[in-house]
Formats: structure tokens, sequence, C-alpha cells
């Protein structure tokens, strides 16, 4: 087993938000969010790393702070949909045969994680690799927003199989529940054919993308971190992450 050769790391980003317009920009310790993002991502020290922005804003944002940005059609329903256009704009040839697509509002990620979704793609049979972290507070069992990844993990290993998502509390009876961190690394030609697939019926009735790739058939695994990274949805949530990345 070996890692794919050639990866990248694929940032998509856009200002309408319904909950914190225009949070891309939004200043942490004197840097855009955007900006925080993607010194995070190069920490991470697993390839180049390009933004795949909605709006000018960004682009112009990232190219004055010395990232890489591609303008990308607004109108993309989905992350997938906008990294890939970025991908294969930034590289046409195909020479990057990895993705790692990390959100856009994750200021605060442990560079290690990110790295950590890469590593699971050592092994060949594997199409996406995602993380999860073991549900701590019981509220999230129960919450719908709190999606969980069902898997059969063994004490002994830290990485194992999706068999499915869901915002349900699954599996039932005693045991851990995992919480999906929604962070992914494609192969290459996994991230084509997810693309190009249709709406799935559990994908619509979950809304879960993710699992339009296991109807397909494809394989996703989980590896376990310690942590869920914070994603910045609210005007609390930005104020928790100047907090972690004060001097």
């Amino acid at each position: 087993m070996s890692l794919p050769l050639n990866p990248i790391v694929l940032i998509p980003a856009r200002l309408d938000s319904t909950r914190l317009p225009g949070k891309p920009l939004a200043d942490i310790q004197g840097y855009p969010m955007i900006v925080q993002v993607l010194h995070r991502a190069r920490e991470a020290d697993i390839g180049p790393v390009v933004i795949a922005a909605a709006d000018r804003e960004i682009v112009d944002t990232v190219s004055d702070a010395g990232g890489h940005a591609i303008l990308t059609d607004p109108t993309h329903p989905s992350g997938s949909d906008r990294i890939f256009e970025a991908l294969t704009r930034f590289d046409p040839d195909g020479k990057h045969d990895a993705i790692v697509n990390v959100q856009g509002d994750l200021p605060t990620i442990d560079p290690r994680t990110v790295r950590t979704a890469f590593d699971v793609l050592a092994d060949e049979h594997v199409d996406i690799a995602t993380l999860g972290a073991e549900i701590t507070d019981p509220a999230e069992r129960m919450d719908p927003n709190v999606v969980k990844a069902v898997i059969a993990l063994k004490a002994t290993d830290s990485v194992a199989r999706a068999l499915y998502f869901t915002r349900a509390t699954a599996p039932w009876g005693e045991g851990p529940l995992y919480h999906h961190i929604g962070l992914y690394a494609y192969r290459r030609a996994a991230l084509e054919r997810f693309v190009a697939l249709p709406p799935g019926l559990l994908e619509r009735r979950e809304r879960l993308e993710q699992l339009r790739a296991l109807e397909a058939g494809m394989r996703i695994d989980v590896a376990l971190v310690d942590t869920i990274p914070l994603g910045v949805d609210t005007p609390a949530d930005l104020a928790r992450a100047r907090e972690i990345l004060a001097p």
C-alpha cells in the first residue's frame, strides 16, 4: 500500500452564508478567515493549496495574502462541484492524483487532522476518506444536526469502512456513536465519478451528499480523530475562533 504521489488541497469558499454573511472575509487575529484556513492547510504539508472561490472578493483577498485562488461558477450546488471545477482549471492535465477538500470555515483546524484524512488513501481500495470523532455530549446523540458516521470500529483500530451516514441516532444499542467531520480526501478518479453521479435517493432524504457515493458502491473509510474542529457558522463561533487563535 502507498499514498497517492501528487496530492492537492482544495478549499471551497463563498460569501453567501445565511447565518454569517461574508464569513470568509471575517477578521480573525489580523487575517481574513479564508487566509487562516489557507495557513492551516499549508501547515499540513500535503501539496499545493488552492482556494475554489465563488466570489471575486475572495480571489482578491487570497491573492493579496500570497495564495492562489480560482474564481468558479457561483451557482454550483455543492462544494464538491466547486472544487472539481477549480481542479480541472488548475490541473487540466490530471497531474494531481488525490484531492483533500478542506472546508473554508475551519480556521482553527489542526493541520495533523488534515493529514490524517489523506493518510487513509494509503489503502488502494479506498475511494474517499473522511473523519469522525466519538460523541461525548449526550445531547449530540439525538441532535439531527450532528451527522453520525455508522462504522464497525474495533477497539484496536483507528480507521473503519463507512456503512452509512445519518442524522438519526445510529446505530442502536449500547456503544459509541461517531460524529462525522466533513473533511474529505478523494482519489482523483473518485471525485470525477462522484460529481458526475445524479443525486441519490438517500442523499435527498437525509440531505447528506456523501450518501450519493455509498449508493453508487464507492468505498468511504472514516479515520477517528480526538476532537471535532470548530466550524464557524455563527457570530459566537467567530468569537470562539478569535479566542483560540489569539497570540
